[in-house]
């Protein structure tokens, strides 16, 4: 008796000490992953607010300058699909680790940039590196906690990471350009992608394998079919629609893209499997997406350079007047879980297409006599409470009567719709605003621009209205069709990302 009870205390220490280092380990790592995308999700957002120096330094014309963004996005959008794919069949972990060390070389090589062909490389660059880690972040979240409550946890943080992400953005960005360089929006990822390169291997798990093969030909035709046709709208900014290089754009575009559904439809495994976008109804919404964040996309682009070029703003006080537009989706996005419920997402995107476009009728407004307070708060606050109002329903809707196996997939295809759709509507409504625009003014091209936005936006109306077929509330909640809880996470974070 004597014995075993004094060997007991002996025996269990070693059991103890070794829980403990795996929840440490866990922690740490988790850490680490959510740093990286905090990182990713930063870099959307915080050269928005430097581009009016970049337009000063590097000679950007006013539709050019939308590739800033747009080589970023399509880079991403196009090639996500692949490398989550990537990710399945060499390890997410690897892939992680080579697409942050892609995005933070490029990160280097965009800060140091002296031409606009040179900057825009490098944002491609960056979009590649994105696309291959960003779709590892999530497995690794939850394969990096120790047990279940650690994993809700994890999710919990991925998801605030990811909504919070883009307003520090803002911030970060205008301090960064204010009291430093705009060069420095891409130099402050080096440090920071170096440092989680590091400790990644040492405290994150790798994933299990899958073996499988790569819709090469499906990536590379949807990427350069959508940098085709986002290169046709600015080209008809610059050389006019009826010029051979914007109609040459937009026929290979058209040509890369029917390519494109062609393969898809052919291979065994595709990166788009057709039967997932045939449904009316997902379909449907996304298409709405593509549109809500291509209209959502010209108020950070516009918005930003209006704040400063006109209203004299200073760039960390251009960071600091998206807050409320911040603010308001943050608050809205609390109880749009609860309202779809309750109502059902058809009548929720009804009335938030309805009020994004009424906020882009008022942006519309603007003048340069125009003041923040009575012009653009009232504008902006409705314009993130609107766009709360969509995200959420559009995941309920896209990812709703998907088998488990395929909402992976399906919700990467809904982050791509988001920033294809994102890069080709700035795309768009940029040509508009560059082909009113008078050298030497900003305002003659803002009518226009925002009244094409409120067009894509009510666009997005007459789908939810007549496209969107109302579901029943059991299929919301169908037990082998719910959405997993890693799915919905990563679909709604990015919503709240691309507003």
């Amino acid at each position: 008796m004597s014995t075993s009870t004094t060997a007991s205390p002996v025996t269990r220490q070693p059991e103890r000490s070794t829980g403990e280092r795996a929840a440490r380990r866990g922690a740490i790592g988790l850490g680490v992953v959510l740093v990286a995308q905090l990182m990713l999700v930063l870099d959307a957002t915080v050269v928005n607010v430097a581009l009016p120096h970049i337009q000063t330094d590097l000679g950007f014309t006013p539709a050019g300058l939308s590739w800033v963004l747009n080589a970023y996005t399509l880079a991403f959008g196009g090639l996500l699909l692949l490398g989550g794919r990537l990710g399945d069949v060499f390890g997410r972990l690897r892939m992680f680790e080579i697409g942050l060390a892609i995005f933070t070389v490029a990160s280097l090589l965009g800060g140091l940039a002296t031409s606009p062909a040179w900057l825009i490389a490098a944002r491609t660059l960056q979009g590649v590196g994105a696309a291959f880690a960003a779709p590892s972040v999530l497995a690794l979240v939850t394969t990096s906690a120790p047990n279940e409550a650690a994993r809700n946890r994890g999710l919990a943080l991925f998801t605030a990471v990811s909504s919070a992400g883009a307003s520090i953005g803002l911030l970060l960005g205008g301090i960064l350009t204010d009291y430093v360089s705009w060069h420095w929006t891409l130099f402050v990822n080096v440090p920071i992608g170096a440092v989680v390169l590091v400790l990644a291997r040492r405290y994150v798990t790798e994933t299990p394998r899958i073996r499988g093969r790569f819709d090469v030909v499906g990536a590379i035709t949807a990427t350069l079919g959508s940098v085709s046709v986002v290169h046709g709208f600015i080209s008809a900014a610059d050389r006019g629609w009826a010029s051979p290089v914007t109609i040459g754009s937009f026929v290979v575009g058209a040509t890369l893209i029917a390519l494109f559904v062609r393969t898809e439809g052919r291979v065994s495994s595709p990166l788009l499997p057709l039967t997932l976008v045939r449904n009316r109804t997902r379909g449907g919404a996304l298409v709405l997406m593509a549109l809500v964040v291509g209209a959502q996309f010209s108020t950070f682009f516009l918005v930003t350079q209006y704040l400063q070029l006109v209203l004299g703003f200073s760039p960390v006080a251009t960071g600091a007047a998206f807050l409320p537009l911040s603010l308001a989706i943050f608050a809205t996005s609390r109880v749009s879980a609860r309202l779809v419920a309750k109502v059902g997402p058809r009548p929720m995107l009804l009335v938030g297409t309805l009020g994004l476009t009424a906020s882009f009728v008022w942006l519309s407004t603007m003048s340069t006599t125009s003041t923040y307070a009575a012009h653009l708060l009232g504008a902006l606050v409705l314009n993130g409470v609107s766009a709360a109002l969509v995200f959420m329903p559009v995941t309920v809707v896209v990812l709703g009567g998907v088998d488990r196996a395929q909402a992976g997939t399906v919700s990467g295809l809904l982050q791509t719709s988001q920033q294809l759709g994102g890069a080709v509507g700035l795309a768009a409504i940029v040509s508009v605003y560059a082909s009113q625009a008078v050298p030497g003014q900003f305002v003659p091209g803002v009518e226009p621009a925002f009244l094409t936005s409120a067009a894509f936006t009510l666009v997005a109306l007459l789908v939810a209205a007549f496209v969107l077929r109302p579901r029943p509330p059991q299929a919301l909640t169908e037990p082998n069709r719910e959405p997993t809880r890693e799915t919905v996470a990563v679909a709604a974070a990015d919503g709240a990302e691309a507003s």
